[in-house]
């Protein structure tokens, strides 16, 4: 079994990421250099646990599973009830701190068991099993947990790193289309702010992406989770460098937020929020023509996604004060000096952002048309 280690500096420590195909199968070996645990608790939804259980459980080996906790993992259940219900069913359960969580499955779920293992007992082991595109290339990694409110997306959370992640490409075969092509935009943005030859690669191989082919995905994710740790690596709490991996996401946030957290997926949202991002780093005079061009035509390629919604400009500028990027009241946006680099600005022209918030549901008009009418809000 061929694996990639990919090590995660923390102010817990280093933690490890291990990517490759069929790396679950070792996990029990993998757990066990973590140490010995009380009780082993899995977090998961019940479509993926229909999925991809027995394959954990094959994996675990000898450690049995002390209790399974089944959560919804829809987007907008990612709150404040669902973090309740998980924390009362692990202390029923008989959680010690000495207990480990394992969480399976996507961003919601390792968001949601994550923010549950940093605050049950004041905190207890938390491993990822990521078993979407966008959790293994991306929400995984990094430290960060939380949950959504009305005012805003991921306004309630920790910092709290998992002491192992175990990243198996295997466990994508199952996954529906739209989750994994909505995937792919984190794996785009991390071309776009960081790594211009894995940009040029997703240009080149993009039909073989979509088609799930090895080859691709054994250079995209571990590629994508070596700049995630680096990144997080060097600032774990945001205080700098990490708000790159917020290009696109500004604008993300608030559609997700306007639209309840009911229509886009979050690679959807972002999909459109670097799309965005791109005109207007070209409208302040920053990012070229050609590199906006490419952005957007690579982001099409993903295929059709929902429309945007009908809303005005300043709705959605008002949905944007909630960023956590935001700073007394400055919009903070992540743009592209060139594909291969990200910088922040808060000096951003608010009717600049106007003009770009009425033209960008434009860029992809004919397949918005596909997807039918504008949602409401």
């Amino acid at each position: 079994m061929k694996c990639k280690r990919i090590p995660v500096e923390s102010s817990s420590g280093e933690y490890t990421v291990v990517c490759g195909v069929d790396v679950l199968c070792d996990a029990s070996s993998e757990i066990r250099k973590l140490g010995d645990f009380s009780h082993i608790h899995v977090v998961s939804s019940p479509k993926v646990w229909r999925a991809v259980g027995k394959s954990v459980q094959r994996g675990l080996g000898l450690k049995k599973i002390h209790a399974t906790h089944l959560m919804d993992d829809a987007e907008s259940a990612k709150n404040l009830f669902t973090l309740e219900k998980l924390s009362r069913s692990l202390v029923r359960s008989g959680i010690d701190r000495h207990a480990l969580i394992i969480a399976v499955g996507g961003g919601v779920v390792g968001d949601v068991a994550g923010f549950a293992a940093s605050t049950c007992q004041r905190g207890v082991a938390l491993v990822q099993i990521p078993t979407t595109l966008i959790s293994q290339v991306d929400s995984a990694v990094g430290g960060k947990t939380g949950v959504n409110l009305p005012e805003g997306k991921n306004l309630v959370g920790t910092f709290y790193p998992a002491r192992l992640v175990l990243v198996d490409s295997a466990m994508l075969k199952p996954l529906p289309e739209r989750q994994y092509r909505g995937g792919l935009a984190e794996v785009i943005k991390y071309g776009v702010i960081a790594d211009a030859k894995l940009f040029a690669y997703l240009e080149k191989n993009f039909d073989a992406v979509l088609r799930r082919d090895p080859a691709a995905l054994g250079y995209i994710i571990p590629r994508s989770l070596e700049i995630k740790a680096q990144v997080v690596s060097r600032d774990e709490r945001e205080s700098g460098l990490r708000e790159i991996l917020n290009f696109g996401h500004t604008f993300g946030h608030a559609l997700e937020t306007l639209t309840n957290y009911r229509v886009y997926q979050h690679g959807e949202a972002v999909a459109w929020g670097m799309m965005a991002a791109a005109l207007l780093g070209h409208e302040i005079g920053l990012t070229p023509a050609d590199e906006v061009s490419r952005i957007v035509s690579l982001v099409r390629r993903m295929g059709p996604l929902p429309p945007w919604p009908n809303v005005p400009p300043k709705k959605l500028i008002d949905g944007m004060r909630s960023d956590k990027k935001t700073r007394a009241g400055k919009l903070r946006f992540v743009l592209a000096p060139k594909i291969g680099k990200a910088e922040s600005h808060d000096d951003v022209p608010l009717e600049t952002l106007e003009r770009v918030l009425h033209f960008a549901p434009h860029f992809l008009t004919a397949s918005s048309n596909k997807r039918g009418n504008r949602p409401r809000v």
